[in-house]
């Protein structure tokens, strides 16, 4: 079974950055492409950025194009996210997923972390 840990969140006013980590467990046998979601306090699960395993693809939700950077360590099987210049309607839990992309889409797995909280407030 998949196991996802993700960590890195915090408080942190807004403007300013944080950068999450995900380590993927060693029984995942090969990894197409991961992404990184947040759900907010009452509101749905929504999609943030993805990346192909290959790195030659990287897709963005439109609010966080320019600000948010995801990346990974293949050998070490982790994706990083790096988020600067934070909006307070960004506080909210962060996952990451383990999933594939299909005809240009980001197709999530039912395999999800247990999330990491970011706390945007002044």
């Amino acid at each position: 079974q998949v196991q996802l840990v993700e960590s890195g969140g915090g408080l942190v006013q807004p403007g300013g950055s944080l950068r999450l980590s995900c380590a993927a467990s060693r029984s995942i046998a090969s990894i197409d492409a991961m992404a990184w979601y947040r759900q907010a306090p009452g509101k749905e699960r929504k999609f943030v950025a993805a990346i192909s395993w290959t790195g030659d693809r990287r897709d963005y939700t439109d609010s966080v194009q320019g600000r948010f950077t995801i990346s990974k360590d293949g050998a070490q099987r982790t994706l990083y996210l790096q988020m600067n210049t934070l909006k307070t309607e960004e506080t909210a839990v962060y996952y990451c997923n383990v999933g594939t992309l299909s005809h240009g889409a980001y197709v999530p797995f039912d395999s999800w972390g247990q999330g990491t909280q970011v706390t945007v407030s002044s």
